[in-house]
């Protein structure tokens, strides 16, 4: 949502934040809950404008615990349900997260990334979460993670990130750095992308109970809370507060919602959580890929960082040293046909990334057997341009 004496203005100055609040916006939620911390609070302040000037809903929140349970009761109601913190907030939401995962409950969750550990430095930028946010849950479920680089990029990614929260019926987690949250640059809105914007499919039986929902599937007659045939397929979605009765239990359960421990149907409940993701990780895949042909070396970064890395790879290039380029966007699930295509006939990948031993890096080398990898890396300020060069030359 655009304030009004900014209507029919083209291009207008916005950081990454405000871009993540109207990115929800664009994607139809309707109910945010937060509690302010650096470097997110300006999710925090957008979402409250921009909700409440809709008619919506946006709470301050006591604490990041009540925050995100508020997005799952909103969720669980049928509403499209956000929240935004940083790393200490994060680290008080993951149990949350996971009874959302386990449950079925779209969500989605901003975290912007400062200096850590515990409370670190709340005003120093870092890309020191991608571990934590990826490996929060127990049994190393997939959580899908987008980072963006750019404002513009917060927008799309936002939108990306709704719609594929509410066709997995999971959580899905927007990853910035303080640098892309908190620079304000210009945004050209004339070209702004918007990906398309999907809804959760609702039970055929629960329709009218749903809030916010989206599609409707006849789903077999059957009102079991989490029924598939197919190990992959998502369950449709039965709000609480309709006609159907709802049983969500973060504890393991059948496809009814009832506890049970390890028989066969509450084991393939387990495995579905993980294959629903796995499942689509092509289609959830969003990257910018800069190849040359002939190219020795591939370099590869996100975030803030990936600003550095172009350039770093532009001034490669203009030394006469041919070398690929990705931006990633998506860092999980991992993109890892593409990064294999990507990296085919080069011998040396060079990863860039702001914390201290290479987290990414450590997560995808394997993907690139017989190639020298080598890491960029810093803490406490940003990469530059000429020491990621140092690395391709």
């Amino acid at each position: 949502m655009i304030p009004s004496t900014e209507a029919g203005w083209k291009v207008r100055l916005r950081n990454g934040n405000q871009m993540v609040a109207e990115g929800a916006a664009a994607s139809g939620c309707r109910f945010f809950a937060g509690y302010p911390i650096t470097p997110a609070s300006g999710i925090y302040k957008g979402m409250i404008d921009n909700l409440q000037r809709r008619g919506d809903l946006a709470i301050s929140s006591p604490d990041e615990i009540s925050a995100l349970a508020y997005c799952v009761g909103a969720s669980m109601r049928g509403v499209k349900a956000m929240t935004a913190t940083s790393g200490p907030g994060w680290a008080l939401m993951i149990e949350t997260l996971q009874y959302a995962l386990m449950t079925e409950t779209p969500l989605v969750i901003a975290v912007v990334q400062r200096l850590g550990p515990s409370t670190g430095g709340a005003t120093q930028g870092a890309q020191g979460d991608i571990l934590l946010t990826e490996y929060c849950t127990s049994g190393g479920y997939t959580v899908p993670v987008f980072t963006p680089s750019t404002a513009a990029e917060c927008f799309e990614l936002t939108v990306h990130a709704f719609s594929w929260s509410e066709t997995l019926r999971t959580p899905v987690i927007i990853l910035l750095d303080k640098e892309v949250a908190m620079t304000t640059e210009s945004v050209d809105y004339t070209i702004l992308h918007t990906p398309p914007v999907a809804n959760r499919v609702v039970h055929h039986g629960a329709r009218n109970g749903a809030a916010g929902g989206g599609g409707d599937r006849n789903g077999g007659g059957s009102t079991r809370m989490y029924d598939f045939t197919d190990i992959a397929d998502v369950p449709p979605f039965i709000p609480v507060g309709g006609p159907l009765k709802v049983t969500a239990t973060g504890s393991a359960h059948n496809k009814s919602g009832e506890l049970r421990k390890n028989d066969p149907e509450t084991l393939e409940m387990l495995r579905h959580l993980e294959e629903k993701i796995l499942s689509r990780a092509a289609e959830m895949e969003t990257i910018a890929a800069d190849p040359q042909e002939g190219a020795g070396t591939l370099v590869l970064s996100f975030g803030i960082t990936a600003r550095a890395a172009r350039e770093a790879v532009r001034k490669a290039r203009a030394a006469g040293h041919a070398t690929s380029f990705i931006n990633l966007k998506t860092l999980f699930p991992v993109p890892e046909a593409s990064l294999r295509t990507a990296a085919s006939g080069v011998d040396r990948v060079v990863i860039a990334e702001e914390n201290m031993h290479g987290q990414y890096r450590g997560v995808i080398r394997h993907l690139f057997p017989g190639a020298d990898v080598r890491g960029v890396n810093r803490v406490g300020s940003m990469i530059t341009p000429d020491e990621i060069l140092g690395a391709i030359v």
